[in-house]
């Protein structure tokens, strides 16, 4: 389920406070870092964005 537009307006990520973008259609969904040098990739749970770095994705 995608995230609301409003809500995705605001979010940003903890580490760096760069914007964040969604990222619905891999298998699991996921809200991406846009930050040049961080590109965290934080999971959304049941619809929950989980904004925690311990939680977060390296980049690959």
């Amino acid at each position: 389920m995608p995230l609301e537009a409003g809500l995705l307006e605001i979010l940003a990520c903890p580490a760096c406070h760069a914007p964040l973008r969604d990222a619905t259609s891999a298998d699991e969904p996921e809200l991406i870092c846009t930050g040049k040098d961080c590109g965290l990739a934080y999971p959304v749970r049941d619809g929950i964005p989980v904004l925690l770095v311990d939680e977060a994705r390296r980049p690959a």
